[in-house]
């Protein structure tokens, strides 16, 4: 008997993939809780296999097919996504299986033989186009962008199955196959943390998308992603939450993002802090080292303004904080105002650096940056107090 067992998720479906129980770094995103790669198994007349894994999990992936139908009866395979935590085996599992086509969307048909040099012929399919399995249905949903330009959406008609490749998805790694088998704040930690660290940028064709299927009137039953639990229960709830993080409504929440040498700056961010809850705000401070990018990121979701600061080392920022707003501008989070400071002995450039990264991000700035000379006295301190104080307020007006 196989060590690798498939799960059954309907009628017609199996899950077939593997859990990554120790990784920690998904290309810097820090990945708590580990992850899965989904994989699952359409028992069609025309057997299909929906995805693949990444490539050092192949036998465990051909282990639970195995366990369930001999990998050869495979007819065809779909790949809706290229990256290669999904297709990273997918040649080596084509010449195992020697299936009559593989699918998938144009761009990702390009992608594959670009990525993988993949000898096979691949079959492009569009949006809206079909593939009959004999006695079920596979219909197709181009989602370029999200988040690669391959991206696409299969929907097993007759089960009202929706594989919704990395959207709906989340980093973590559990024996539990269903969302409503994993604790609430769990699941709420990690589809927010996933949201806030891949998808993110693509919030406005995530309202799009949205929109459109709504349109649609497509009956969903259940959303199989390729990262994490199967959401076959208050499906609507996942729905509104991704509209709520697409829309980033700003909230009256301030994220104070800091790292300091001699805790001078410190102060400051303590000081801008005792202002915003001064004002009435909701304040996470965050300091870089205790804090991941990936952490800053999730906080930063729901926040209204985001104030950053910085001691001055070498004429710069501190390199930590370079990387974290680097990761955060890439994530081109929308409608946040904010402040930049920072401390210093001599030069002091490094708060107008941190102001130059929140203008490219399009913060709506509250002032020019706030700089204090060595240890803050009693009158920085005050204009940190005041300044905290006027964010809260102009977030009062907006949020």
């Amino acid at each position: 008997m196989s060590a690798f067992l498939p799960i059954k998720l309907s009628e017609h479906v199996w899950w077939v993939g593997a859990i990554d129980w120790t990784i920690r770094d998904f290309h810097g995103y820090t990945t708590k809780r580990g992850s899965t790669y989904n994989a699952y198994l359409i028992m069609a007349d025309k057997i299909t296999l929906v995805d693949t894994v990444k490539a050092p999990f192949k036998e465990e992936l051909l282990a639970r097919i195995s366990a369930l139908v001999d990998p050869k009866r495979i007819d065809y395979i779909v790949s809706n996504h290229s990256e290669m935590d999904h297709s990273g085996c997918l040649n080596d599992v084509i010449q195992v299986t020697r299936p009559e086509k593989v699918f998938a969307s144009v761009m990702g048909c390009k992608a594959l033989k670009e990525h993988f040099k993949i000898d096979a012929e691949l079959t492009p399919v569009k949006d809206g186009d079909e593939l009959s399995l004999g006695n079920l249905t596979l219909a197709f949903t181009e989602t370029r962008m999200l988040h690669w330009p391959d991206s696409m959406f299969s929907y097993l008609k007759e089960e009202k199955f929706l594989f919704s490749q990395d959207a709906f998805g989340m980093h973590l790694a559990t024996s539990e196959r269903f969302i409503d088998e994993v604790p609430g704040p769990v699941v709420d930690y990690e589809a927010a943390t996933y949201y806030a660290n891949i998808l993110l940028p693509y919030s406005p064709l995530i309202l799009n998308l949205l929109d459109k299927v709504a349109k649609s009137g497509l009956p969903i039953d259940i959303i199989a992603p390729d990262h994490g639990p199967v959401w076959r229960k208050d499906l609507g709830r996942i729905v509104s939450l991704y509209r709520k993080w697409a829309e980033q409504k700003p909230a009256n929440k301030a994220v104070v993002l800091y790292q300091t040498m001699w805790h001078s700056t410190e102060m400051m961010a303590r000081a801008i802090e005792e202002g915003l809850r001064e004002g009435g705000t909701d304040v996470k401070m965050m300091t870089i080292g205790p804090f991941h990018r990936s952490d800053v990121a999730y906080e930063l979701l729901d926040a209204g303004a985001l104030v950053a600061g910085s001691s001055t080392l070498n004429n710069n920022m501190l390199p930590a904080m370079a990387d974290v707003l680097t990761y955060l501008k890439g994530l081109k989070p929308k409608n946040k105002i904010g402040a930049a400071f920072g401390s210093y002995g001599w030069s002091g450039e490094s708060a107008g650096h941190v102001q130059e990264y929140l203008s490219a991000m399009k913060v709506d700035l509250v002032s020019e940056p706030l700089r204090a000379m060595y240890v803050p006295g009693e009158a920085d301190l005050k204009r940190c107090f005041d300044l905290g104080r006027a964010i809260s307020a102009k977030l009062a007006g907006v949020a």
